[in-house]
């Protein structure tokens, strides 16, 4: 902790100024909370390493994560980096004995997130997972909802979802996500951030069965007019049971709709809840709740209460939510509050992955 400024240091791995997402959210995310100053940012090369220092005004710049781990001022490393490269930065920081931050997905498929884990606990430092969802106010409200009985005692939950990328068109920033083997498919990506919000909402299903569908097999790159081949999923549909008995039913499609591109029902014994948005990334933007219970007959708006902005002053866009979970991971460091999503939750997820793929392989239903 930088006892001089009261702050916690932050190293961001990955702080390419001009195309990154650690740009895009983390930066001004952390910019806009007190609680923070950004010590130290690196890159592959120093160049951009350099740019991204004047960019973001930080004075300590590095061309590797191993220099920017070993700086001592820096507290909390942000890995922010493509999938693959997760589990050798954030076991690094670890061993260390820095706090981490880590992009979801965790590791590049279940055993690697079992190492993270098992890494994590060893290390006596916290392990945080960038699933922002969770901490965004809508979903924070609609978790007091549920457990103030707004629904009653929940009969079904239902998810029809678009996943922006993973359909005819793709921008060149995630084109890197046309090919399975890199981890950051509709299945890691979208369906893992939604899994955790509603996790933090509802828990998770017990059991699942699935199917995994690969439709397309190309797609363009809008830029360029540039044709990739698509070797990801485009349709992901699952079935689950909580442990109460209720049905879980979820389908992400590749794409944008011209319909529907993000409806949540959660309907209960005294009433219902719709989740609506621009897309199925719930993680990065913004929701809207209804909901009827008792007598009324429709569904009406439910506005957050201003209690659940937290004194976030960012507008809507990206960094928002980023910035709910870094209010949330600096109580969580200060006074060990286990408010935050941890490696732990981020595990549990990886499992239910797990579970979908190989209910798709076998046909059947696969324990969670």
């Amino acid at each position: 902790m930088d006892v001089a400024e009261g702050k916690i240091g932050v190293g961001i791995v990955g702080a390419n100024p001009d195309a990154s997402w650690a740009a895009m959210a983390h930066v001004p995310a952390l910019q806009a909370l007190d609680e923070y100053h950004i010590a130290a940012v690196s890159t592959t090369r120093m160049e951009t390493a350099r740019a991204a220092g004047a960019a973001f005004g930080v004075a300590n710049v590095y061309d590797n994560h191993a220099a920017l781990i070993a700086d001592p001022a820096v507290d909390l490393v942000v890995v922010a980096v493509k999938v693959p490269f997760h589990h050798e930065i954030a076991t690094a920081a670890l061993a260390a004995g820095k706090h981490v931050y880590c992009e979801w997905p965790l590791g590049h498929g279940l055993a690697q997130s079992e190492e993270m884990a098992e890494a994590q606990r060893s290390s006596g430092a916290r392990g945080f997972i960038g699933n922002q969802a969770a901490a965004a106010p809508a979903f924070r409200y609609l978790r007091d909802l549920l457990a103030q009985d707004y629904v009653g005692k929940v009969q079904s939950v239902s998810l029809v979802a678009s996943g922006m990328a993973w359909g005819a068109y793709v921008d060149q920033a995630n084109a890197y996500s046309l090919d399975e083997k890199i981890g950051a498919t509709m299945l890691t990506i979208p369906f893992g951030h939604t899994m955790a919000a509603l996790d933090m909402v509802l828990g998770l299903p017990v059991e699942v069965s699935a199917r995994i569908e690969y439709l397309r097999r190309e797609a363009t790159v809008v830029e360029t007019g540039e044709t990739l081949p698509l070797t990801a999923p485009d349709q992901v549909l699952v079935q689950g049971i909580y442990d109460g008995g209720a049905p879980l039913s979820v389908h992400f499609r590749g794409g944008m709709s011209r319909g529907t591109n993000l409806l949540l029902e959660i309907n209960g014994t005294e009433g219902d809840i719709q989740v609506t948005g621009l897309c199925g990334h719930v993680q990065m933007f913004p929701v809207a709740l209804a909901g009827g219970r008792g007598d009324a007959q429709a569904l009406e708006p439910l506005p957050v209460p201003d209690s659940y902005l937290d004194g976030v002053a960012l507008e809507e866009g990206v960094a928002r939510n980023v910035a709910y979970a870094y209010r949330s991971v600096a109580r969580d460091i200060r006074g060990a509050t286990g408010e935050f999503r941890s490696f732990e939750d981020a595990l549990r997820i990886h499992r239910v992955i797990d579970a979908v793929e190989r209910a798709a392989r076998s046909g059947g239903r696969e324990a969670v």
